[in-house]
């Protein structure tokens, strides 16, 4: 178990694939590998956001959803990085860009904390505002008078002041240029709108903030890596059509055989309800049981590790039902009160700057991400000390997503 914990958590996951022996071994274990994981591949910011109080809650689930949004934050930071070199810093030709290119991973990696900070509190504002609306009988915030969004304010709390300020001053940067993506480019003119078919408007405020609200920061990388304007414009109304039509179908719940059910199917008569048993209940059933070799296999009958493992509960910010996006649509706030209000209240209010005009804009905040001082501080405060470079997401890390091959 020392060796397979050393291992990448995708090899960790494909060696579930090598046997039943190999599977019902990683799953009896999972707990170890997930804690030396957190302990030696995860960066301390993500720790903050989702500490591991409980024991039992150190699982696959856990450890895959952390770098589901990880892989999240580090494909946005790379797609975010790729417009600001190119549309801000106006890098185009690959002399330039290669000149950029030191400011360009400075950039990139201090994108990536605050981009997993924002991906925590649009999951856990869609979880928050959900909730507050079954608490109060189906009525949202929109009927309730407050200055600040208590929702928000309630997730704020989470964060620290170094963290709340630095977020705050990247929010309408990562709004901005996801907005932007949205919209036909700005440099042709009507003749060539009409030439190249760029003759949809840009979408309004509310789907926006739908698509940040409900599909949160995987749906916004989703979007955005969709090449043309036209086909992403046509890609954001599929999604908001598929939210809002009516007969919105639940989730579906797949039927699971094991791997001795891929055959002739079996009378159902005295088989149990495999997606009502847990973990522990195949366990005991298989220590009641005796040393034969059929007893030790599994069938579809008695479920087993192979599928009632910990990721069977999906992906962070996973598709909302029908019933949850009829509560939340109509309450979502607009889209320029996103954040912005409370966080700076909260800024005033914890005394983190003096006055506003203390909170740094777009222009200077572009200059802090490619300055050349200050990243090992800033290391140091994100991933934690004396960690190494897995902590630290590489340029190839977009390319691999654990939870989705699971």
């Amino acid at each position: 178990m020392q060796v397979i914990s050393s291992l990448p958590l995708k090899d960790i996951l494909n060696l579930r694939l090598v046997s039943k022996t190999w599977h019902t071994l990683i799953s009896l274990n999972e707990a170890p590998i997930v804690r030396y994981h957190l302990d030696h591949h995860i960066p301390a910011y993500a720790l903050r956001l989702y500490p591991v109080s409980d024991p039992i809650a150190a699982n696959f689930h856990h450890l895959c959803g952390l770098w589901h949004r990880l892989h999240v934050a580090t494909k946005l930071s790379f797609l975010m990085c790729e417009w600001i070199t190119k549309e801000i810093f106006l890098r185009t030709t690959e002399a330039q860009r290669l000149e950029f290119g030191p400011q360009y991973e400075r950039m990139r990696r201090r994108l990536i904390p605050l981009l997993f900070t924002i991906f925590h509190f649009f999951e856990s504002y869609r979880k928050l505002h959900l909730q507050h609306i079954l608490d109060h009988d189906g009525h949202g915030l929109s009927h309730e008078p407050y200055t600040l969004n208590p929702v928000e304010v309630q997730i704020m709390s989470c964060y620290d002041d170094r963290t709340l300020l630095r977020v705050h001053e990247i929010f309408p940067l990562v709004v901005s240029s996801f907005c932007r993506q949205l919209r036909p480019p700005t440099y042709v003119g009507r003749v060539e709108r009409s030439l190249r078919g760029y003759l949809r408007e840009k979408p309004s405020d509310e789907v926006h903030a739908a698509i940040l609200l409900l599909g949160g920061l995987r749906q916004v990388e989703r979007l955005w890596e969709i090449k043309g304007y036209n086909t992403r414009r046509g890609a954001v109304d599929s999604w908001f059509h598929e939210i809002t039509r009516e007969d919105l179908p639940e989730t579906p719940v797949k039927a699971r055989r094991g791997l001795m059910g891929l055959g002739r199917k079996k009378s159902s008569s005295g088989a149990k309800d495999v997606s009502k048993l847990s973990v522990g209940d195949s366990r005991s059933h298989r220590r009641g049981s005796g040393d034969s070799a059929d007893d030790a296999t599994f069938t579809a009958s008695d479920g087993g590790l192979v599928f009632n493992t910990s990721l069977s509960a999906g992906m962070p910010m996973d598709m909302l039902s029908s019933d949850h996006v009829t509560r939340l649509l109509p309450d979502l706030p607009a889209l320029q009160h996103i954040w912005s209000t409370t966080a700076e209240a909260l800024i005033l209010d914890r005394r983190i700057v003096d006055r506003p005009q203390s909170i740094k804009r777009n222009a200077q905040v572009m200059l802090d991400l490619i300055k050349d001082d200050g990243i090992d501080e800033e290391d140091e405060w994100w991933y934690g000390r004396s960690t190494p470079d897995s902590v630290r997401p590489a340029l190839e890390a977009i390319d691999e997503d654990p939870i989705e091959g699971v």
